[in-house]
C-alpha cells in the first residue's frame, strides 16, 4: 500500500491535467484511451475550469473510460457530464481493492459534482476502556485510536453515550478520573461516596478484585450479558445466604444497572451480535440513507444521512457509493446488511479487510429475522425523508414569500446574517449565521474577532465594516467574481462549485443586518469598495418601538422603511433567523469574555510555570499584587531564585519601547 499512500498524499498538489487543444467531451476521450493500459486505477475528469467533475475506479482503466467514448446509452447525467468534460487524469493501481480505497478517499476529499456524496461525516462517540495503566480507566472517546485499550460503538448520540458510561460505571466501579488525579490522591473522590468508583486509587480494592470488575464491563460490552447477570444473580444470592446483606445489595445495584442498559435497546437481535443495517430510500430526486447500529446483541443507536447527487441516481448506486465513503472514516464490524444489492459487493468486502484487518461480509438478507432488521431501516429510511421534504417544502415557500416581500427577482437560497456584541468596545466579536432550503447551516457559521485598532471603543458600524470586508474579500478570493444568483433546486443548471461552498460557502442572495439605516450604509459603502454591492441584496431589521417583537422596520437602499403584516409568516422566519445570529454572537462573545478573564499576565513571564504561578499567587494575592513586590520580596516566595525574582520584577517595571 505504500505506492498507494504517497499517491493520496500528493494527489491534491499535482498540477491539474491541461485540456487538450480543440478536444473535449467524447473526442477527448477517444483521444486519452489511445495511452491508457488495461490496469486497475483511478480516473477523474475535470471542466474546462479544472473543477473535478467526477472520480471513478476501473478493474481496466482502457474498457472503463471507453465507455464513456460511445455517443449513445448513456444517462442524461452521464451524457452531461461527457459534454463538460475538458481534461482527465489518471492513477495506475497494483489492484482493484487499492482502487476503491483510494476512489472513496478523493470522492471525500474533492467533491466531485457527478459523484454521490456523503455529508454530515462526523466521528461516533465511543467507549474505551484503557488498558494502559494498572487500573485501567473508563472514558467516553472520540478520534483516532491513539491509546492502548478496548473501544466500543459506535454510539450515534452524545447523550446516549453518557448515560450507557453513567450506567456502566454504577454496575462496574470503574474510575473515569485521569491519571494524573489518580496519582495525586490521598483519600477517596465523591465518586466513590455515591457509589460509582471502587477507589483503586487508594486501595480501597485489591489489584485483582479490581480487575475482576474490568473483566466484567468488558465481558457485558462484548455480548455476554445473559451469562454475566447470571453469574451476578448467583453470587448476590449466596451472599444473602451467608448474611452479608451489604454484598448482596452491591450485586442487586449492579444488577439493576446493567437491566436499565438493557430495557432501554427496544428490538435487540438474536441472530448476531454486531452489525450495521443500511437502507436507502428515495423520492422526487432527494435520498435518505438510514443506518443502524448493534453491538454486543444490543441496539445502539441509528442516524438518517441525505447523501448529496443527482436526481436520475439509482438506490443501488447511492449505496454503493455510500458504504464506500461512510467506511473511509468508521470501523466496520463484522457484518453489513444492505436494502440493496452491492456492485461489487466482494471488492468491497475485500477493500474494507484490507484496510481495517478483519473479516467484512457486506449481505441483502431476503429473508428471516436480518431482513426483519433491514425492512425496519428501510421504513424508517421512508419516513425520515417525507418528514424532511415535508420540511423543505415548508422552509422553501419561507423564502419565496421573503424573496416576494424584498421584490427580489427569485426565490433566495441563502441568507447570511450578521450581528456583533461587546460591552463598551471590549472584547468584541462579530458572528455570522446562515439559513437556506435546509434550514440553518452551522457548518458555515462564522465568527470574527475584532482585530482593527484604530476603531473606536464601541463603534458598532466599524465592528460591522470590519466583518463584511474579510468576509466578502475572502469569499472574491476563494470563489473569484460573485456568480449570478441560482433559482432554488436549480444547482445543476446553474453549475454551482460544490467544493468551494463547503469551504467558504456559495454567494449568499440576501445579507441581512440587525439595524437600521446607519447599519445599511456602513455595509453598502464596504460593499461598493470590494466592487460587489450590486451582486448581494441587503437589507436592515431594526426593533420595533419599544423593541417591541413583531413591529420591527425593514430597510433597503433605495426604498423607504416598512412593516410586514403582524401574523406574517415570512415575518416569523426573519425574527427566528435573527434572533438565531443574537443567540450565536452572544455565546461567541461570552467565551471570548471566559478566556479573557482566565489570562493572566504571570503566563508571559518566562520560567514562572504552574507551580511557581500558584505560589505567587498565595503570597501576594494577584498578579497586581506580584508587580507591586519587590525583587527582595519575590526571592522570599518558593521556587523564585534571585534571577527569575529580577525577571518579575522588570517585566512589570520595564519601561515601554
Amino acid at each position: 500500500m505504500d505506492d498507494l499512500e504517497q499517491e493520496q498524499a500528493r494527489g491534491d498538489l499535482e498540477t491539474l491535467p491541461e485540456a487538450l487543444v480543440g478536444l473535449h467531451g467524447a473526442d477527448l476521450i477517444r483521444d486519452e484511451l489511445k495511452r491508457l493500459p488495461g490496469s486497475p486505477g483511478v480516473y477523474r475528469m475535470f471542466d474546462a475550469n479544472g473543477e473535478v467533475l467526477y472520480v471513478g475506479k476501473a478493474r481496466d482503466l482502457k474498457k472503463r473510460v471507453a465507455s464513456y467514448a460511445k455517443l449513445h446509452g448513456h444517462s442524461n447525467r452521464i451524457a452531461r457530464m461527457i459534454r463538460a468534460t475538458a481534461a482527465m487524469h489518471f492513477v495506475v493501481t497494483k489492484t482493484e481493492t487499492e482502487a476503491l480505497l483510494l476512489e472513496a478517499n478523493l470522492i471525500k476529499s474533492l467533491k466531485p459534482r457527478f459523484n454521490v456524496l456523503l455529508r454530515d461525516d462526523k466521528s461516533f462517540s465511543e467507549i474505551l476502556i484503557r488498558t494502559d495503566h494498572a487500573a485501567p480507566q473508563i472514558l467516553k472517546h472520540r478520534g483516532a485510536h491513539a491509546a492502548k485499550g478496548h473501544y466500543f460503538g459506535p454510539f450515534v448520540s452524545a447523550g446516549a453515550v453518557n448515560r450507557t458510561l453513567d450506567t456502566l460505571q454504577k454496575a462496574f466501579l470503574l474510575r473515569s478520573c485521569a491519571d494524573t488525579v489518580y496519582s495525586n490522591r490521598s483519600r477517596a473522590c465523591m465518586l466513590h461516596q455515591i457509589k460509582r468508583c471502587a477507589a483503586p486509587c487508594v486501595d480501597l480494592i485489591s489489584p485483582p478484585d479490581y480487575q475482576k470488575l474490568v473483566d466484567d464491563a468488558l465481558a457485558f460490552l462484548t455480548g455476554k450479558s445473559a451469562e454475566l447477570m447470571e453469574t451476578m444473580a448467583r453470587d448476590m444470592n449466596a451472599a444473602a445466604e451467608a448474611l452479608d446483606y451489604e454484598k448482596a445489595a452491591r450485586y442487586r445495584d449492579r444488577i439493576r444497572a446493567l437491566s436499565s442498559v438493557l430495557s432501554v435497546q427496544g428490538v435487540n437481535p438474536q441472530t448476531f451480535q454486531e452489525a450495521d443495517v443500511f437502507a436507502v430510500a428515495m423520492e422526487g430526486g432527494q435520498s435518505c440513507v438510514q443506518v443502524f447500529f448493534y453491538r454486543a446483541g444490543l441496539n445502539w443507536g441509528d442516524r438518517a444521512y441525505f447523501p448529496r447527487h443527482q436526481k436520475d441516481v439509482e438506490p443501488a448506486e447511492i449505496l454503493s457509493a455510500f458504504l464506500a465513503q461512510f467506511y473511509e472514516g468508521h470501523a466496520p464490524p463484522s457484518l453489513v446488511l444492505a436494502s440493496e444489492d452491492i456492485a461489487e459487493a466482494a471488492l468491497l468486502e475485500e477493500a474494507l479487510q484490507t484496510k481495517f484487518g478483519h473479516r467484512v461480509e457486506v449481505r441483502v438478507p431476503q429473508r428471516g429475522e436480518k431482513r426483519e432488521f433491514v425492512d425496519r431501516a428501510l421504513q424508517n429510511a421512508r419516513e425520515t425523508l417525507r418528514r424532511k421534504m415535508a420540511e423543505g417544502a415548508t422552509q422553501l415557500r419561507l423564502l419565496e414569500a421573503v424573496g416576494e416581500a424584498f421584490g427580489l427577482p427569485q426565490t433566495p437560497t441563502r441568507i447570511e446574517v450578521y450581528d456583533n456584541s461587546h460591552i463598551q468596545g471590549a472584547h468584541a466579536v462579530g458572528a455570522m449565521i446562515v439559513a437556506g432550503p435546509e434550514g440553518f447551516e452551522k457548518k458555515h457559521y462564522r465568527k470574527f474577532n475584532i482585530k482593527s485598532s484604530s476603531l473606536i471603543p464601541g463603534d458598532d458600524f466599524g465592528m460591522m465594516r470590519e466583518v463584511l470586508r474579510r468576509r466578502f474579500s475572502r469569499l472574491l478570493k476563494e470563489s473569484g467574481d460573485a456568480p449570478p444568483a441560482t433559482m432554488a433546486g436549480d444547482e445543476e443548471s446553474a453549475g454551482v462549485d460544490f467544493s468551494k461552498m463547503d469551504e467558504v460557502g456559495a454567494w449568499p442572495d440576501i445579507v441581512l443586518i440587525d439595524g437600521g439605516a446607519g447599519q445599511i450604509g456602513a455595509v453598502h459603502e464596504t460593499l461598493v469598495e470590494l466592487g460587489v454591492e450590486r451582486d448581494v441584496c441587503v437589507i436592515g431589521i431594526a426593533k420595533g418601538p419599544d423593541r417591541d417583537a413583531g413591529r420591527e422596520r425593514f430597510f433597503m437602499r433605495g426604498k423607504p422603511p416598512f412593516q410586514f403584516e403582524p401574523n406574517a409568516p415570512a415575518l416569523y422566519f426573519l425574527q427566528r433567523i435573527r434572533d438565531e445570529a443574537h443567540r450565536f454572537v452572544i455565546g461567541a462573545h461570552r467565551a471570548k469574555r471566559s478566556a479573557a478573564i482566565s489570562e493572566n499576565p504571570l503566563d508571559e513571564i518566562p520560567g514562572v510555570g504552574p507551580s511557581r504561578k500558584k505560589a505567587l499567587l498565595n503570597r501576594f494575592g494577584s498578579a497586581k499584587g506580584v508587580s507591586r513586590a519587590g525583587v527582595a520580596d519575590l526571592v522570599q516566595v518558593e521556587g523564585v531564585n534571585d534571577a527569575l525574582a529580577q525577571r518579575i520584577y522588570d517585566f512589570f517595571h520595564a519601561s515601554p519601547a
